[in-house]
């Protein structure tokens, strides 16, 4: 991993954090954002090199939790992200706070001149963390002679229940090397997966993935996530094709159907299966317009479906035949209209 080059507008050769960041900035940010801030300013100091991974086993973060906090900082105005031109992190440039809001009082001592620190030519650029490298079979090997790493390849195959294959051993050393997971935490996401019926490790990766984009790096914190919705969510989810972690639109549909709607689970399952007979795109909208019709037409249980759709089925007969009998002097067209209703529908 390649080091980087701190810099700032006006250095002095000590650690001095200011007002304005503890008045106006601490509250809002995150243990992350601050650990991760006050450190570039330690190092800045002392006029050390670091690097994104440095910082990550620092602190015990991914890699990712690193660039998202530094890119807070970068939107709140305190630093500047220097990259190449394959647009990887050489550079952090940490800025000067700028003239505070209110008007600032005339200090009675000479200023101290400001002292530039010269760059240094960083070593290498930051590898992305979304990348997943070709490993070869000399850094398998080596990933599976570790004697931590053969362990968790042990367990993994007795969760699984197979052996695993190279890709499987890629997939893992990713996990463990990119997205930086303890062997504790491989071990709970596997387990997690396959508690879920899902033991394929596409599937195995994508919720790391996502585990690593919410900044889960414990077992702990992975079972809070995995309790903060009760089974009839899941349930639901993969009623509509979906996997994972649900997105906070799903969740504010469900909790619609649910709360406010006051469905039970069974009328929102029996939308799920025909949502899914009738599209394969934006099902959670095609299912919200299904019960939202239902919410409308009173239905509070599964047995008032049936009898919504019988009237609804003896509507269009009739209609069809007072059509028939007003106008059969004339040509008639003989048009589906249940394939004209789903057309419609799926628009």
């Amino acid at each position: 991993m390649g080091f980087l080059t701190i810099y700032q507008d006006n250095y002095t050769d000590s650690t001095v954090i200011s007002n304005r960041f503890i008045d106006e900035y601490m509250q809002a940010a995150n243990d992350a954002q601050l650990k991760i801030y006050l450190y570039l300013i330690r190092m800045m100091s002392a006029r050390l090199n670091t690097s994104i991974s440095d910082i990550a086993d620092t602190f015990n973060y991914t890699e990712k939790d690193v660039m998202r906090a530094l890119k807070y900082w970068e939107k709140n105005r305190l630093l500047t992200l220097d990259y190449d031109e394959h647009k990887n992190v050489i550079g952090i440039h940490l800025l000067d706070f700028g003239t505070p809001t209110a008007p600032p009082v005339t200090p009675q001592i000479a200023p101290v001149p400001s002292v530039s620190v010269p760059s240094v030519t960083p070593l290498a650029s930051v590898v992305p963390i979304a990348s997943k490298p070709n490993y070869t079979l000399d850094e398998l090997k080596a990933f599976k002679s570790d004697e931590s790493s053969a362990r968790l390849l042990f367990v993994a195959e007795q969760y699984l229940k197979k052996t695993l294959s190279a890709n499987d051993v890629r997939t893992i050393l990713f996990i463990s090397d990119k997205l930086g997971f303890s062997e504790d935490l491989i071990d709970h996401l596997i387990q997690y997966c396959v508690d879920r019926g899902k033991k394929d490790m596409r599937y195995i990766e994508k919720v790391a993935l996502s585990w690593a984009d919410q900044g889960i790096t414990t077992p702990k914190q992975a079972a809070k996530l995995a309790g903060k919705y009760e089974k009839s969510v899941y349930d639901i989810m993969k009623a509509l094709g979906r996997h994972g972690t649900p997105t906070d639109t799903e969740v504010s549909y469900i909790n619609r159907w649910k709360k406010e709607y006051g469905f039970d689970t069974d009328v929102i399952m029996t939308a799920c299966e025909r949502t899914v007979l009738a599209t394969d795109n934006h099902r959670f909208e095609y299912a919200d317009s299904i019960l939202s019709s239902w919410y409308k037409a009173g239905v509070h249980h599964k047995s008032d479906i049936q009898s919504l759709d019988e009237n609804y089925r003896r509507g269009k007969t009739t209609a069809r035949t007072v059509t028939s009998n007003k106008f059969n002097q004339f040509k008639q067209n003989d048009y589906d209209f249940d394939a004209l209703e789903q057309e419609i529908l799926s628009n």
